[in-house]
């Protein structure tokens, strides 16, 4: 079995919900840690095997499958995340800008609130990111407005007033 299929095995178990509620609550809490960690040095690449980074980072190997899942759309150039294999060299550079973003677009408050993130982004462009992506997840509903005259939108070719739009 591949490793991110391991990973999802161990973090969807949907038969043991308390099992599956085990297994994120130590992942957060691990992941929180390497975060702390990886905006520490930001400007830093970090390269290695899976096995040897997890083993740095103290992290369960199918754990730090999860990690590397959950970065790879924040980081400069994304690994093979369907074919990690233990000794599959991975790197990891962050792009803040987009780290940040997708930590909001997450809902991770414990990671976008963590205070590593004054060194490396003003809280402007913070407020910024955040406001973008809060702006990008409101759903617009282009519903035309029917008018008492106009077809019914129901198909029944009356006008609106005498089907739906009629007052009970």
């Amino acid at each position: 079995m591949a490793l991110l299929d391991e990973w999802h095995e161990l973090a969807y178990n949907t038969t043991d919900p308390k099992a599956t509620k085990k297994v994120w609550d130590k992942y957060f809490a691990e992941e929180k840690e390497i975060y702390k960690k990886l905006l520490s040095e930001v400007d830093k690449e970090v390269v290695g095997t899976v096995e040897e980074l997890a083993g740095t980072y103290g992290m369960d190997i199918n754990y730090f499958v999860g990690f590397l899942e959950g970065i790879n759309e924040s980081i400069a150039k994304p690994n093979p995340i369907e074919k990690l294999k233990e000794n599959t060299k991975v790197r990891i550079k962050i792009v803040p800008e987009d780290l940040y973003y997708n930590m909001v677009k997450a809902k991770a408050n414990w990671l976008y609130e963590l205070p590593e993130w004054d060194n490396i982004l003003s809280k402007e462009k913070r407020q910024e990111l955040y406001k973008n992506c809060k702006a990008e997840q409101i759903v617009k509903r282009d519903v035309p407005k029917v008018y008492p005259n106009d077809p019914c939108p129901c198909g029944s070719g009356k006008k609106y007033k005498k089907c739906c739009g009629k007052a009970s």
